[in-house]
C-alpha cells in the first residue's frame, strides 16, 4: 500500500424552540397549535418525567419477574401460594423486584442529567441491572437456591430488553415534546460575547438539546449591538447581577461559557445560587472530551481535573475489529442477492461498470481502494475539472447538490446511501471500520491542517457522526469537529448507537446528495 505521512501521537439547523406550553398528554402536546399556560420550571418537568419513568420501570420489573414465576410454576391459585415451594419462590421474586427497582434508583437512571441523552441513560440501566443480578447470583449460590435460574434465564434478559425499549420510546416522546418547546430547561448563558455566541449557536443547532436559551449576560463594558445569534434573547450586561437576571427571567439554569473573568467567579456564583432551584452548568474548552476520560482528584483543596490521553491501540480496538468482522460478514451474506440485482440495474441505467473504485486514505495515511455502486456516469472523474468552480462546498471538499454527473438511478442510490453498501467488503478486509471518520481522498489529505490529520489515527468508517448529524449538509468545520471528537472519545457502545441512528437517517434521508 502507498502511504501518506501522518504524524503519530506520542503515546439542517432547527430554530430556537417556540414559547413553551405545558404538556398534559402526548396527544395534546403533539399539537403545535395548542396554547396552554406557561409550564412549570425545569425541576417540575423533571419530577413529572421521572415519575413516568419510575412507573414504567416498576411495571416492567413486575412483569418480567412475574413471567419468570409463571415459567417456573405455571398458573397458581391464590390459596396455593402459601404452600412450599411456591411461597419461597414468591418471596424471592418480591426481593428481586424490589432490589432491581432500587438499583435503578441507586444508579440514578432517571437523573435529569442523563434522561433523553441516549447512550448515557442506557448504560446506567444496563449497569444497574447487571449489578443487582450479579449480587443476587452470589447470594443464591451461597444459599444454594436451586430455583433461582429462572430469574437469570427469563426475568433478567426479558426485563432488561423491555427497560431499554421503554427508555427509547420515552426518549422519542420526549424529543417530540421538545420540538414544540416542552420539557426544556430555560437557561441564561454568561461570559464573553464570543463564548456566549458559540454556546447559544450550538444549543440552537442541536436537535437533542435539553436547554432553551432565554437570555445572556455579558460584560458591562460590551456595548456592541446584538445583531447576531443574541438578537432574539434578553441580553444584560453586569456580571454582578447574574442571579438577579436569572430570577427575573425565570431561568432553570445558568451556563457559564468559556473561561470566567476571575478565578473566584465560579465559586462566588455557586455560593449565590445556594438554596435556589437553579443549576450551574459549565461550558468549557473540554466540551470535546467525553465524560469517561475526565476524572476529578482534589489535592489539599485544589480541584484537579485529570483528562485521559486517547489510546489508539489495545484491547478496545480488538473488540472493535471483532465487531466489524462479525457484522460485515453477516451483512455481506444477507445482501449478496440484492447486490446482484442492484448491479444489474446500475448497468442497465447507464453504460459502464456496476461498481466504482476510488483511492481513499485510511488509518495512518495508508491508501486503499474503496468500493461503491456507480452512481455517476462512467467518465465522471474527467468531467470534474469543468465543475470545480460550481462547488457548493469549500476548498477541501467538492460538494454539488445537483451534480449533472449523477445518473437517474444514482440519485436514488445516493439519497438512501445504498451506493455505499459495497464498502462492507472494505470493512471485512480491514481497510475500514463500521463506524469512523469519513474516508478522505488523497487530494483532500494534502490540504489538511496539522490538527485535521488526527482523523487518520483510526480507520475510516462506513458510517460515523457526520452521517447522523447532517451528512453532506455539514460545513467543513462541523465535519472536522465531529470526526475529531469521535477519534478521541469513541466506544463500542457509542458505535452501536451510531449504527442504530444511521438506520433511521437512511430511512428518512436529510442532507444527502
Amino acid at each position: 500500500m502507498n502511504e501518506l505521512t501522518v504524524p503519530r501521537p506520542d503515546r439542517k439547523t432547527p430554530s430556537r424552540p417556540r414559547t413553551r406550553h405545558s404538556a398534559q398528554s402526548p396527544a395534546e402536546a403533539l399539537s403545535p397549535s395548542r396554547h396552554i399556560a406557561e409550564p412549570a420550571s425545569g425541576q417540575a418537568w423533571a419530577r413529572a418525567y421521572g415519575a413516568r419513568l419510575l412507573t414504567t420501570d416498576i411495571a416492567i420489573i413486575v412483569g418480567a419477574v412475574g413471567v419468570a414465576f409463571f415459567a417456573r410454576f405455571g398458573f397458581v391459585h391464590i390459596e396455593q401460594i402459601p404452600t412450599s415451594p411456591t411461597a419461597h419462590y414468591a418471596i424471592l421474586s418480591l426481593a428481586v423486584a424490589i432490589g432491581w427497582a432500587g438499583a435503578l434508583s441507586a444508579f440514578r437512571t432517571r437523573d435529569l442529567k442523563v434522561v433523553g441523552i441516549g447512550a448515557a441513560e442506557y448504560r446506567r440501566v444496563v449497569n444497574a441491572s447487571t449489578t443487582i443480578f450479579g449480587l443476587a447470583a452470589i447470594v443464591f449460590i451461597a444459599a444454594e437456591v436451586d430455583t433461582a435460574r429462572w430469574f437469570f434465564t427469563v426475568a433478567f434478559p426479558l426485563g432488561l430488553i423491555a427497560l431499554l425499549i421503554s427508555r427509547w420510546l420515552w426518549r422519542k416522546w420526549l424529543f417530540t415534546q421538545r420540538k414544540f418547546g416542552h420539557y426544556l430547561s430555560r437557561v441564561v448563558v454568561v461570559g464573553r460575547r464570543g463564548d456566549v455566541e458559540k454556546v447559544v449557536r450550538q444549543m440552537d443547532a442541536s436537535s437533542g438539546a435539553v436547554y432553551s436559551v432565554i437570555g445572556a449576560v455579558l460584560d458591562k463594558n460590551d456595548d456592541r449591538a446584538d445583531n447576531g445569534v443574541l438578537r432574539n434573547l434578553v441580553v444584560k450586561r453586569d456580571f454582578d447581577r447574574i442571579t438577579d437576571y436569572a430570577a427575573e427571567l425565570g431561568a432553570d439554569g445558568i451556563v457559564v461559557a468559556g473561561h470566567p473573568h476571575s478565578d473566584d467567579f465560579i465559586r462566588d456564583l455557586a455560593w449565590q445560587l445556594e438554596g435556589k432551584s437553579v443549576e450551574l452548568i459549565l461550558a468549557t474548552s473540554l466540551a470535546n472530551v467525553a465524560g469517561p476520560r475526565i476524572h476529578f482528584r482534589p489535592v489539599d483543596g485544589l480541584p484537579l481535573l485529570h483528562v485521559e490521553i486517547p489510546q489508539f491501540e489495545g484491547g478496545k480496538h480488538l473488540l472493535k475489529r471483532a465487531l466489524d468482522v462479525t457484522v460485515s460478514a453477516a451483512a455481506l451474506l444477507f445482501l449478496a442477492p440484492f447486490f446482484v440485482i442492484i448491479a444489474l440495474l446500475v448497468r442497465s441505467d447507464s453504460p459502464g461498470n456496476a461498481f466504482f473504485t476510488q483511492q481513499r486514505v485510511g488509518r495512518n495515511g495508508r491508501t486503499f481502494d474503496i468500493v461503491k455502486f456507480r452512481s455517476m456516469v462512467s467518465n465522471a472523474p474527467e468531467l470534474l475539472a469543468d465543475l470545480t468552480e460550481l462547488s457548493e462546498g469549500n476548498g477541501v471538499l467538492f460538494k454539488m447538490k445537483n451534480d449533472p454527473r449523477v445518473t437517474r438511478l444514482g440519485r436514488f442510490l445516493r439519497k438512501y446511501s445504498i451506493d455505499e453498501l459495497p464498502q462492507l467488503w472494505n470493512v471485512f478486509t480491514g481497510d475500514m471500520s463500521l463506524v469512523g471518520p469519513r474516508p478522505p481522498l488523497p487530494s483532500e489529505v494534502l490540504g489538511y491542517e496539522d490538527h485535521v490529520r488526527r482523523r487518520l489515527y483510526i480507520k475510516p468508517g462506513l458510517t460515523g457522526m457526520w452521517q447522523v448529524n447532517g451528512r453532506s449538509a455539514l460545513s467543513w468545520e462541523d465535519s472536522v469537529r465531529l470526526d475529531l471528537y469521535y477519534v478521541e472519545n469513541w466506544s463500542v457502545v457509542g458505535d452501536l448507537m451510531i449504527m442504530w441512528r444511521t438506520v433511521r437517517v437512511v430511512v428518512q434521508p436529510d442532507g444527502a446528495y
